[in-house]
């Protein structure tokens, strides 16, 4: 039976850490500042944004929440952001996904700051992540890559797989894998015989958004298994792109869900608005 890699336990290490820079930083004259922009009145993105503020204040971050109503213009929020921009007290921004119709993701988070693109989803972030020379990592990916080195098994000279290749997840996860010197196979809906490669991962990575979609007899036999997934059920249970019991009996070790990639992912947040803090403050050393 596979060991549970608990994303609960190793956040609230990771925040006390936090916490301790943090008040470094502040004996330093820099105080960490996140903006956190929420447009509508989406149920499960206000949620997102309480966890966030709460998570912040846990560790001494200062957070500065601004709602906006869903009928707000592409005018309205680009001058925020610039604003936000020019704000020096402010190191990190984020908008919280997905945006009202009429307003487009993409085009409004590339408005940020690269430097304060704490999200790491700007195309310049994204380019650095590409070259292995970077400030931030989309929060997801750096959290399963926290959640890896927890189970103590090494990247280096394994076979991994990540199933999923999306912007936010797949592929950074896949360069983030290849930089740790992993060999790395990125697949998708459309792969062939996906269960065959599935079974020759040392450390497989699932983030396809599909509830169970990788059974018990598409892991390799002692496999580390992050599951990134979090579906809502009918029966309104939140689970994981993995069948837990099948897949839990054949891996070395498994996350969660909830409780193993949520939590890492929301704590790498506040990682990448200290780093933030610490280059714009010009506290490399801090």
């Amino acid at each position: 039976m596979a060991v549970i890699l608990d994303g609960k336990v190793l956040a609230a290490k990771l925040k006390e850490d936090i916490k301790e820079q943090v008040a470094a930083l502040k004996g330093e004259g820099v105080a960490p500042k996140l903006a956190v922009i929420l447009v509508g009145d989406d149920p499960a993105s206000q949620v997102y944004v309480r966890n966030k503020k709460r998570d912040c204040e846990e560790v001494g971050i200062i957070s500065q929440s601004i709602t906006l109503p869903a009928d707000t213009g592409r005018e309205e929020l680009t001058g925020i952001i610039k604003s936000l921009n020019a704000d020096s007290s402010v190191h990190g921004i984020l908008v919280q996904l997905p945006l009202p119709d009429g307003l487009d993701g993409t085009e409004i988070t590339q408005l940020i700051a690269p430097e304060k693109d704490v999200d790491a989803f700007s195309y310049y972030n994204v380019g650095r992540i590409m070259t292995g020379d970077y400030s931030f990592v989309p929060c997801t990916p750096a959290g399963c890559m926290e959640l890896i080195k927890l189970s103590g098994v090494a990247v280096e000279g394994k076979n991994c797989v990540v199933i999923g290749r999306s912007n936010i997840v797949g592929k950074p996860m896949a360069m983030l894998l290849m930089q740790e010197n992993g060999t790395v196979t990125v697949c998708h809906s459309r792969t062939v015989n996906l269960a065959d490669i599935t079974r020759r991962a040392d450390i497989l990575v699932a983030a396809i958004g599909r509830a169970g979609f990788v059974t018990g007899d598409m892991i390799k036999e002692g496999a580390v298994v992050i599951d990134v997934g979090i579906n809502r059920c009918e029966d309104g249970k939140l689970r994981g792109d993995c069948d837990f019991d099948s897949c839990a009996a054949k891996a070395s070790f498994i996350t969660p869900v909830p409780g193993g990639v949520g939590p890492m992912t929301r704590v790498m947040l506040l990682k990448n608005t200290i780093n933030a803090a610490i280059i714009q403050g010009g506290k490399e050393n801090a």
